[in-house]
């Protein structure tokens, strides 16, 4: 069975538990109960981390050119933008993590919490920060936001009528963790430079 057919095969029966760039994915799988596969697809290519008891231990590319399999997948894995988390049984995970294991797991999250130097940009003062949650240009009330840096939460709040859910904050930058109301969760990155900002995110 080719490495695409085996995933989506796999995926029929998976529960999926949200999607993500890739250094919003960890936190979500974190736990010692969860057993699942972080799925990216683009540009003709599908790359998969297998996650056994919330750490990433397997690695999977596949493109047009052929199939690399754990250490050697990790690079081109890493470069993919979008991840789809789902949860899938523990056996399934453990068996194919047999099949691409990566001995070397702290290349998966070199770089993904360094933030980049801006040259000009002034990072200090303290401000608050209004979040506005839209879809279809609707503001989504009761939707729970939370702000994140270096992998720390840092505060949580629903949003009101307007879409609204406020923060005080360190200018900086910063992940917004969307849950919606199926407990889908999508991550989203803010550039917080002002006092009083307001910043949109359109879902």
């Amino acid at each position: 069975m080719k490495v695409r057919q085996m995933i989506d095969t796999i995926l029929l029966e998976a529960r999926e538990r949200g999607m993500s760039p890739l250094p919003g994915i960890f936190p979500m799988a974190e736990g010692s109960g969860f057993f699942g596969l972080a799925v990216a697809r683009g540009d003709g290519a599908i790359g998969c981390l297998a996650f056994v008891r919330g750490e990433p231990e397997g690695a999977i590319f596949s493109d047009e050119n052929g199939d690399l399999f754990g250490d050697k997948a990790v690079i081109l894995v890493t470069r993919m933008d979008q991840f789809t988390l789902y949860e899938v049984k523990p056996d399934i995970a453990e068996a194919l993590v047999m099949g691409c294991r990566v001995f070397d797991a702290t290349r998966l999250r070199q770089g993904l919490s360094k933030a980049i130097p801006e040259i000009g940009v002034k990072s200090e003062g303290v401000g608050r920060l209004t979040v506005v949650l839209m879809k279809n240009h609707e503001p989504q009330q009761g939707v729970r936001l939370s702000i994140r840096k270096d992998g720390r939460v840092l505060g949580s709040d629903f949003t009101d009528g307007t879409g609204s859910a406020g923060f005080r904050l360190m200018h900086g930058d910063y992940e917004c963790i969307v849950q919606d109301r199926s407990r889908q969760i999508r991550v989203f990155t803010l550039h917080f430079r002002e006092n009083n900002q307001k910043i949109l995110i359109e879902l």
